[in-house]
């Protein structure tokens, strides 16, 4: 069956990636987007307030045919629960029970579909991106962002993973490299991932922000350490032919992810035969996509909300 994105005449889809600082509310024909609207992340009342009105004011001057909701979470996305489409306890302050889905798309007249940042981005990358490199499409890709938080995604055969949630890789607990004592910074874990490696973890563990950090520091060496035991606990956990890193860390630093696969060939010690030395380097890589996989991920989203009708 072709991909409705590559039709003659691609439908009209609009899409909303909610992020921890910034919302891009957008218009795409198919998946080339045609409007952006950026809008930054206050209060949840103010801010979905804001997308609501946009997406309002597109309909009423040209009707969208479906809509995609690309969130950070954490979020309830059993349609069956009564908080369908709330965000769960979150650390950013304020946003713990917003209703995130009801407020932006409950008054419109089409097909609306939710789901996490990073669900999307990786179903953007499965769909258009890193998924499509090979000689087949990747049965099993994940989508990892390291910036204000750290979130994961997964795309298994063209599909998002949920089940009692959706992944929280952020959260895991990770073995700790030796001599490293900085105590992490997440609010519910202490040292979790996203209290170790993520943006403001890295402010909080080199003083200074990661724009100004010096790619020389020794320190980096334990941030390494930490994403590549990620990395590894991804592979061996779900066994991904992908793991994608994109986030201002993760994106923003190449020499970074030149150490983090040098130290996942050395912790894996050669248990997973597929990971080698000269192999590691198409199995950990930036998106494809680039900056472009998030908001093309509310651009699945919606696709797959017009599918399912």
């Amino acid at each position: 069956m072709p991909d409705p994105a590559d039709t003659i005449t691609p439908p009209l889809l609009a899409g909303v990636e909610l992020g921890g600082t910034k919302v891009v509310v957008l218009r795409a024909q198919g998946r080339k987007i045609v409007d952006r609207v950026m809008i930054a992340t206050t209060g949840p009342d103010e801010t979905l307030g804001h997308v609501a009105t946009q997406l309002r004011r597109w309909q009423t001057d040209t009707p969208f045919a479906a809509l995609g909701i690309a969130s950070f979470g954490p979020l309830r996305l059993d349609r069956a629960a009564a908080d369908f489409g709330h965000m769960l306890p979150t650390p950013k302050p304020g946003w713990t029970g917003a209703d995130i889905y009801d407020t932006i798309a409950g008054a419109l007249p089409c097909p609306a579909m939710i789901d996490t940042d990073v669900n999307g981005a990786a179903l953007a990358e499965w769909r258009w991106g890193a998924g499509q490199e090979g000689d087949r499409p990747s049965d099993c890709l994940c989508y990892l962002t390291i910036g204000t938080g750290l979130g994961g995604g997964f795309a298994l055969n063209g599909a998002a993973i949920h089940g009692a949630m959706h992944p929280e890789l952020g959260h895991i607990l990770i073995r700790r490299a030796t001599g490293d004592d900085f105590a992490g910074a997440c609010p519910f874990h202490g040292d979790c991932i996203e209290g170790l490696v993520s943006g403001p973890a890295l402010a909080r563990r080199f003083g200074v922000s990661g724009d100004r950090i010096d790619p020389r520091d020794p320190r980096w060496d334990h941030v390494a350490h930490d994403i590549a035991q990620l990395v590894g606990i991804v592979l061996l956990t779900t066994a991904a032919r992908q793991v994608l890193i994109g986030g201002g860390v993760g994106m923003g630093r190449a020499d970074l992810l030149d150490l983090v696969r040098a130290k996942l060939v050395a912790q894996l010690s050669g248990y997973l035969p597929f990971v080698t030395p000269q192999s590691v380097g198409q199995i950990v890589r930036t998106p494809a996509l680039g900056e472009q996989a998030g908001p093309l991920g509310a651009v699945a989203l919606a696709l797959d909300a017009l599918a399912r009708g």
